[in-house]
């Protein structure tokens, strides 16, 4: 059994759609750009998501010369290029009623463009530097704009045992893997969430060590290419056998890492698990 890199995936905004890639820069943080912009309400600063407003994952978003351009795009609003400025005016942000501390607020006239394409007053706000947040779980580590954690593992073992469930219902189609918005994706072994019980792993020269199950929300009810809901699955089907009465009986999907070392992870390369959980 060799476990391999199947997908590579950052999200640049928070909540919009992400970029697959072949490789992938590995910071502290998470892969390389993800997560490290933001859509909050203009008015107190509150992250928006989809779980309010799932047109956010329609919302393109290519970042270019190394970050220091945006380029976004959506249906009904002209695109826009954004040049990222670092030293914008800083405002305080929150996460689930959380404060985050200040972010790089990013102009008024990117805050046009998103409060035009959700419908809502919006800013966009980058990550300042400087910027020091802790995760939680096993292995805290460190984070962006994310939920709680650097990096959501996920694999085609748990895709695929979740839609052959999915199928014996009768009355819904298979979901795509988008629809957890993973960072890596793993395959070469066909155990359903063989992800929950990695504790460490290499790939290619990155180290990952096992934060938490991700508890999914109304996230994956979304389709990401559309943005309007698509449910009821997979959620229906996750509460049939994925419920943790630890989390407030919330269903979950994939596991979240911390890094544990820096460096490049490669589409194709192969996974060492060093430590499995094991009670």
């Amino acid at each position: 059994m060799t476990i391999t890199v199947r997908e590579l995936a950052y999200y640049p905004v928070k909540g919009c759609a992400g970029t697959t890639v072949g490789s992938a820069q590995v910071l502290g943080t998470g892969l390389e750009h993800d997560r490290t912009f933001m859509v909050v309400d203009a008015a107190d600063g509150a992250f928006r998501s989809q779980r309010t407003h799932p047109s956010m994952a329609a919302i393109r978003v290519e970042v270019l010369d190394s970050g220091a351009v945006l380029a976004l795009s959506t249906a009904g609003v002209e695109p826009l290029r954004l040049k990222v400025d670092l030293d914008g005016p800083r405002r305080d942000v929150s996460m689930f009623d959380r404060p985050l501390g200040a972010a790089a607020d990013q102009g008024d006239e990117v805050a046009e463009w998103f409060s035009d394409a959700l419908g809502a007053k919006s800013r966009l706000v980058r990550v300042a530097p400087g910027f020091d947040r802790d995760g939680w779980g096993e292995t805290p580590g460190k984070v962006n704009f994310a939920d709680a954690h650097a990096v959501l593992v996920a694999s085609t073992a748990s895709l695929d045992g979740l839609n052959t469930r999915i199928a014996a219902r009768g009355d819904a189609a298979p979901v795509p893997m988008d629809r957890f918005r993973a960072n890596i994706v793993l395959t070469g072994n066909d155990e359903p969430h063989f992800e929950d019980r990695v504790r460490r792993m290499t790939l290619g020269s990155v180290e990952l060590a096992y934060s938490v199950r991700a508890m999914r929300c109304n996230v994956p009810l979304v389709d990401q290419r559309t943005g309007r809901r698509a449910g009821p699955e997979p959620v229906r089907t996750l509460a049939t056998y994925r419920r943790e009465p630890e989390y407030k009986n919330k269903v979950s999907f994939g596991a979240k890492n911390a890094v544990v070392c820096e460096g490049v992870v490669t589409v194709g390369g192969t996974v060492e698990v060093a430590e499995w959980f094991s009670r």
